[in-house]
């Protein structure tokens, strides 16, 4: 009950501002429709905790503890989300949205992703090994060094993204949408030379 002390009320939700890292930890086990701005939840744990309908904005998770965590319609807003480990998460309903974001050093490890919207994200080192991320758009997203291996991206959409190596003889890729320029990125393990 203590954050409800520290939450501003908003026409359509509660909308929480706090420092959540370690010390400090959220009180309630399930948060609906609500918005966390500006909170700084960086190595807190968030163990068994359920969002449902929520925006983090501008928050920093980085190296939070997400066991068992319940993401059903959540936006990730403006974040810090580095070393997140997204496959410890409830995949039950899992759904998310990430726009603006800091996400290097993440995991998305065997989780069925299909149809999320990666805006603007830096995803640097993140690994999608064997996640399912069909029908999921990719708009504008650094993926240098990422990890994709078994992973289903077939319809998903990345022509605006860059700096990423996909073997289409180890992921399955069809119907995804590449720009020419992004070409170079399917052919890496050749070692070719394109001018």
């Amino acid at each position: 009950m203590g954050e409800k002390l520290v939450a501003l009320k908003s026409d359509w939700n509660i909308v929480f501002r706090k420092d959540y890292s370690v010390a400090n930890s959220l009180t309630e086990r399930e948060y609906e429709s609500c918005t966390f701005r500006n909170c700084d939840f960086s190595g807190a744990d968030l163990s068994n905790k359920s969002f449902i309908d929520c925006v983090f904005e501008n928050c920093n998770l980085s190296m939070t503890s997400v066991k068992n965590v319940s993401l059903k319609t959540v936006k990730f807003l403006s974040c810090k989300l580095l070393g997140l480990n997204f496959s410890d998460c409830n995949p039950f309903l899992l759904s998310m949205t990430f726009e603006n974001s800091l996400m290097n050093l993440t995991s998305f490890y065997k989780l069925k992703l299909k149809g999320t919207k990666f805006k603007n994200c830096e995803l640097q080192e993140a690994d999608f090994t064997d996640a399912d991320l069909t029908l999921s758009l990719f708009d504008n997203c650094n993926f240098e060094r990422a990890i994709f291996e078994g992973s289903n991206l077939e319809k998903s959409d990345f022509r605006t993204s860059f700096h990423y190596s996909i073997d289409p003889t180890v992921n399955r890729i069809k119907k995804a949408k590449f720009s020419r320029d992004g070409l170079a990125g399917l052919l890496d393990k050749y070692d070719i030379i394109i001018e």
